[in-house]
């Protein structure tokens, strides 16, 4: 079983808080709280981040999300469930999330212009680049989504 390496939070408080004032940002940016989460949890399966696919589930959730949607969402291609805004966004996401493969194709940033102002442009990759930098804490540091007592594996 993983086990935490560093709790990052007590190490480097002031950096964290960096952290947390990035993330407080996004939160303002005025973009859709669903399609926030959808985003953030869009870039957490890719980077394979258990911690963060829990968290992000949860609160798309408890803010409406959702279980259909949470479940189809590494599906989002072949679903009738996601607008056309959101899939411009899943696609930016999946781009930036995967830049050294990916290089940001122009039809994906086409797609992204036709749906998305260019503040909110700015706005979302904020937002991805935030999740992608939270994910690397995660993963680095080895943090684990709670897990209750009957539920864990042995």
């Amino acid at each position: 079983m993983t086990k935490p390496r560093l709790d990052y939070f007590a190490a480097a408080p002031a950096t964290m808080k960096a952290m947390l004032d990035l993330e407080n940002r996004v939160k303002a940016s005025g973009l859709e709280p669903g399609l926030i989460h959808l985003v953030k949890t869009r870039a957490s399966q890719i980077n394979g981040c258990a911690f963060c696919i829990h968290m992000h589930t949860r609160e798309a959730r408890q803010d409406g999300e959702t279980e259909e949607r949470l479940y189809l969402l590494d599906a989002w291609r072949e679903s009738p469930l996601y607008s056309d805004r959101e899939r411009a966004a899943l696609a930016w996401t999946e781009a930036l999330t995967l830049v050294a493969q990916t290089h940001a194709p122009d039809e994906d940033y086409e797609h992204l212009k036709a749906h998305f102002s260019e503040e909110e442009q700015v706005k979302l990759t904020l937002a991805i680049g935030a999740i992608n930098a939270w994910n690397r804490f995660a993963i680095g540091f080895r943090s684990i989504h709670p897990v209750g007592a009957r539920r864990a594996a042995a």
